[in-house]
């Protein structure tokens, strides 16, 4: 049932296999995790239409499958430790989601979380976002990258890829700066600790970005290397630039009220002028980063999920060698 609505084969082999919804759907009685309505509601990100059939149709069968590579990695460690006479813990599992702005990356990252924590065994599953390692508006201002921000060179790299080699290296405390929107800005003094994780799970922009060249001429470590899954969320970018218009115009009724708001002052724009300013921001900011960095790690990702102008998940690749 499941073959006939898989995509034709190609003459060319590819790595990956593409199901369409319904035959990845058809998967889904291989868990019966579910998530309630009212929890459902709380991860979802604004304007974002994920529902119950989402969970069971997208989700389970996602969740099931992290759920298999983790397991089957978490036995190769182990045997690989015994065959080198290692006496070491298991590491966190570490997941990196990536995607444009306004895709839809991080209702996705909560939603695996979520799930996760329900699969046997109950595994401890905690989310970071890159955000957190966004230099500071001052350090962005002072190299010139304040309207680059989210650009690969406006993270602190090091850091981040510091972080990530000490969550996976089993450190038994990590701490991980925070990033808030409300004030744009890091939140000076303040940290997520990341505390023995089952399951760590990165989401960001650009987590998908190769290894760059070190000045001595020496290649680099990419964050990715340290992933044992990853998923890219893809949709077209003309639909990712509605999206985003709709949600700046929502957060304009919303968060953008709070005194605190570091896009307070757009509050009082007519819908015209908002829908204006929208549009400029996704031409000289995000719809470059997309096209430039982040699209084109797409085919990096083991799962990609691709969605249709509704936000709908409509078919699922993933990558088979």
């Amino acid at each position: 049932m499941g073959r006939c609505n898989q995509q034709p084969r190609s003459a060319v082999p590819e790595p990956y296999v593409t199901l369409q919804r319904r035959a990845w759907a058809e998967k889904s009685n291989l868990t019966q995790i579910n998530l309630d309505e009212e929890t459902l509601d709380r991860l979802r990100g604004l304007g974002d239409p994920t529902n119950q059939r989402d969970i069971v149709e997208v989700y389970r069968p996602l969740t099931q499958l992290l759920h298999l590579h983790m397991v089957n990695t978490g036995r190769l460690y182990a045997q690989s430790n015994d065959f080198l006479g290692l006496d070491v813990g298991r590491t966190p599992f570490v997941i990196g989601v990536a995607g444009s702005v306004a895709v839809g990356k991080s209702t996705v990252s909560r939603l695996l979380q979520e799930l996760l924590r329900r699969a046997p065994g109950s595994p401890k599953v905690d989310l970071v976002t890159t955000d957190g390692f966004l230099f500071p508006n001052e350090e962005l201002q002072r190299r010139g990258l304040l309207d680059r921000k989210g650009f690969p060179e406006s993270y602190n790299r090091r850091a981040l890829l510091q972080f990530v080699m000490d969550v996976k290296s089993g450190e038994p405390r990590v701490l991980a700066p925070v990033y808030s929107h409300l004030v744009y800005n890091i939140v000076k003094d303040e940290h997520i600790v990341v505390e023995g994780p089952d399951i760590l799970i990165v989401e960001g922009l650009n987590v998908l970005q190769p290894a760059r060249v070190e000045a001595d001429g020496r290649p680099g470590l990419a964050v990715s290397d340290f992933f044992d899954f990853t998923v890219f969320v893809h949709a077209e970018e003309e639909h990712i630039r509605t999206w985003f218009t709709d949600r700046f115009l929502a957060l304009r009724e919303t968060a953008f009220q709070d005194d605190r708001s570091y896009f307070r002052r757009f509050t009082d724009l007519s819908d015209e002028e908002s829908t204006q300013l929208a549009s400029q921001i996704w031409d000289t900011i995000n719809g470059p980063n997309l096209r430039q960095n982040i699209a084109p790690t797409r085919e990096r990702a083991t799962a990609i999920l691709v969605k249709g102008p509704d936000h709908t998940i409509e078919s699922i690749r993933i990558r088979k060698v």
